[in-house]
């Protein structure tokens, strides 16, 4: 896997599990109420904070594992699995989703950045993210060395800061950025997308 194919495929994989709901998305609404449209952006950074310290720890700690033949094919079977079906359901659910965009309560006292810790740890579906797909994408980025596992992290964070810096910024405003139509639309794309690559990453890229 070609460094730009590395960039381009963590954003979209990335950018697929951003659009399912979840603690990070309520977050960022209820904070973007409140403070504006520069709570996404801020909630990201920590949350990306978050992803840099679990993926420093996983390289530090088990990259001798991680070269090893039997590994890689257990972790690329795995991660290929979970994408599968992440992509499975995102076209079976895509037809009934909504994309409300509405204030929830305030979160006095707490800074965006801090929230944006607290909700991706809050949210078991992160782990299980890192543990299948992110694990097997280290995998393969580190066959690049340190620049692969840097352009694979820019790839995941920038997806996660454009569209919480959407949704943000639509709350902020009071309106919708993007409808329910819109919003089904990239739902099938990214479930295609995830099916696709699902299948490929279980050949051992």
């Amino acid at each position: 896997m070609g460094l730009l194919l590395i960039g381009f495929s963590s954003f979209i994989i990335a950018l697929s599990g951003a659009l399912v709901p979840g603690p990070l998305f309520s977050i960022t609404v209820a904070e973007s109420a409140k403070r504006g449209a520069s709570a996404g952006p801020l909630i990201i950074i920590g949350h990306g904070l978050l992803e840099i310290s679990l993926i420093t720890l996983i390289i530090l700690g088990i990259t001798p594992f991680l070269s090893s033949l039997s590994a890689k094919t257990i972790i690329c079977a795995v991660g290929g699995l979970v994408l599968i079906y992440m992509g499975y359901r995102l076209i079976k659910d895509a037809g009934a989703a909504r994309l409300f965009l509405t204030g929830g309560e305030e979160k006095k006292g707490l800074h965006p950045v801090f929230t944006g810790i607290v909700g991706s740890v809050s949210n078991p579906y992160w782990s299980i993210w890192w543990v299948t797909i992110g694990l097997g994408y280290l995998v393969s980025s580190l066959k690049f060395g340190f620049l692969g596992v840097i352009v694979f992290f820019i790839g995941h964070i920038m997806a996660d800061i454009a569209w919480y810096s959407l949704i943000s910024f639509a709350v902020a405003r009071g309106k919708e950025m993007m409808g329910d139509r819109g919003y089904r639309s990239l739902l099938y794309a990214c479930g295609v997308f995830l099916v696709f690559f699902g299948i490929w990453f279980m050949k051992g890229i």
